[in-house]
């Protein structure tokens, strides 16, 4: 598998001979894009359709529980990043911190499975082709700028899809929890009750 990692990592890394227009391409995805993301959601939040609004919730929780997750991985086994292994390009600075799994791709595709868990079936399908595409793209720019690996990148997808997962088991959980704590759970007597 790792000669496998590296030949695909050769491939997809950017040279000096890889056109300016792509590596560009790959910084937006990279830098811009998630920033991009951010406002759209705090807009969502802000302007958007109650069915909208649940979406962006449990994309932005799917993507908090990724965060944590790629953050106690690392603590736990810092795996290094191409460049400290002498392999390709790196065209933006990372410094020294691991790379296994990638926190981009885990959090897009973290992002991209809560947004889709979160809409009703058949609702704005284009959005969520639209998502996973992206987050495919977040994943690719970070192999082209030479910062992760190709396994770094599909265990960071599988994470992010793993964190949706677990983090639609919460949203679940707190909306029958808070289904079964109405007001006339806690009253004494049946609300159509006689008073005295």
């Amino acid at each position: 598998m790792l000669a496998l990692d590296t030949a695909l990592f050769l491939a997809l890394n950017a040279t000096a001979a890889t056109p300016p227009a792509v590596v560009a391409v790959a910084r937006w995805l990279s830098q811009d894009l998630p920033v991009f993301a951010g406002l759209l959601m705090v807009l969502e939040l802000a302007r958007g359709q109650a069915a909208t609004r649940r979406a962006v919730v449990w994309g932005a929780l799917s993507l908090l529980v990724a965060w944590c997750a790629v953050r106690g991985f690392r603590a736990m086994v810092p795996i290094a990043r191409p460049a400290q292994w002498g392999l390709g390009l790196q065209w933006i600075e990372m410094g020294a911190r691991p790379g296994f799994p990638s926190m981009h791709a885990a959090t897009a595709f973290a992002l991209a499975r809560g947004l889709t868990l979160g809409l009703a079936r058949g609702q704005a399908p284009g959005w969520r082709w639209l998502a996973y595409a992206l987050a495919a793209a977040m994943g690719w720019s970070r192999i082209c700028l030479g910062v992760h690996m190709p396994s770094d990148v599909l265990a960071g997808a599988l994470v992010g899809a793993g964190s949706a997962w677990l983090a639609g088991l919460a949203v679940r959980a707190w909306i029958s929890r808070r289904g079964r704590s109405s007001a006339y759970w806690f009253h004494p007597e049946h609300p159509s009750a006689p008073r005295r």
